[in-house]
């Protein structure tokens, strides 16, 4: 019996198909076949029914699954300990980043983790920010960020980076300055109840802006109308020129843009947008190194 057909066997049951659990464990399906075949030979039972499209465990495969993960955690605890006298990291990490991040904090973190930890795979994937949190939450995701609002999410740890205040943004001169109706692009601040009056140009639903956004508006019993959506910032800014709606973006997004667009505040939207980065309190070893990189590379910056 041998650790690699002990995880073929959690694979298959987790996954419920010989070809999900190959392409998960990165073989060909024959092989995790076979393994799994020679599994059973040596235990002289069938562990799957593989009658019918999805791969079921039968009563002797449900008996022996969770004794199989035990022996994978156990392995695996093992070598963990073996690495943590050796002072080594080893295994993956899988970091999240909200769509469209521009950031380079986090990217000069990976660099600096990587070259002291060449041991540990990193994988890096965009999503939303409410899918990002999501995933932490699950596990599948080891550390993620993302954008929230308000306060980082409850019952995760949490770095903030950024904290800001949202702005509607208007065309800065030009024909388009005009453009935009029911409030004076010439105003010195607006209200939500102003914006109720304008097409809004903002980020999807999931984001910290919109979040930001939506929560304010919610807890004055107000409706605003979002025209057009982006994820990317440099977008909204791109739409809002040509006077097609009104940004709202963070303050720093705004003053990216200072040369095209005009930021007004927004008087009575007090919930700030924040960019954040999570994980699950009491991380493994490489989770915590990876944060401690971050941390040096977010007050860097």
């Amino acid at each position: 019996m041998e650790l690699r057909q002990l995880q073929y066997l959690v694979a298959v049951a987790e996954e419920a198909s010989f070809t999900r659990a190959a392409q998960r464990v990165h073989i060909s399906q024959s092989g995790v076949s076979a393994q799994v075949r020679q599994l059973e030979h040596e235990l002289g039972a069938e562990l799957f029914d593989r009658s019918a499209r999805a791969a079921t465990l039968t009563r002797a495969g449900e008996a022996a699954l969770g004794h199989a993960r035990e022996a994978l955690a156990a392995a695996a605890a093992m070598r963990q300990a073996v690495d943590d006298v050796n002072g080594l990291l080893r295994g993956r990490l899988t970091v999240g980043m909200v769509t469209a991040c521009t950031i380079t904090g986090l990217f000069d973190a990976l660099d600096a983790f990587h070259r002291a930890h060449p041991g540990v795979v990193v994988t890096l994937l965009e999503h939303s920010s409410a899918e990002l949190t999501a995933q932490v939450r699950a596990g599948a995701i080891d550390v993620a960020l993302v954008g929230v609002a308000g306060e980082a999410p409850e019952g995760l740890a949490a770095l903030p980076i950024v904290s800001e205040r949202l702005v509607a943004a208007f065309p800065a001169s030009g024909e388009t300055a005009g453009r935009v109706h029911g409030v004076s692009s010439g105003a010195s601040s607006l209200t939500l109840d102003d914006l109720t009056r304008l097409p809004l140009i903002c980020m999807p639903a999931g984001t910290g802006i919109r979040t930001a956004l939506d929560l304010a508006c919610a807890a004055r019993g107000l409706q605003v109308t979002v025209a057009l959506e982006a994820s990317a910032a440099s977008v909204l800014a791109d739409l809002a020129v040509r006077g097609l709606g009104v940004a709202i973006l963070s303050e720093s997004m705004a003053a990216a843009a200072a040369d095209r667009l005009r930021a007004v505040p927004i008087d009575d939207c007090d919930t700030p947008a924040l960019l954040a980065l999570i994980w699950k309190p009491s991380p493994p070893a490489a989770v915590a190194e990876l944060v401690r990189h971050c941390r040096r590379a977010f007050a860097g910056a």
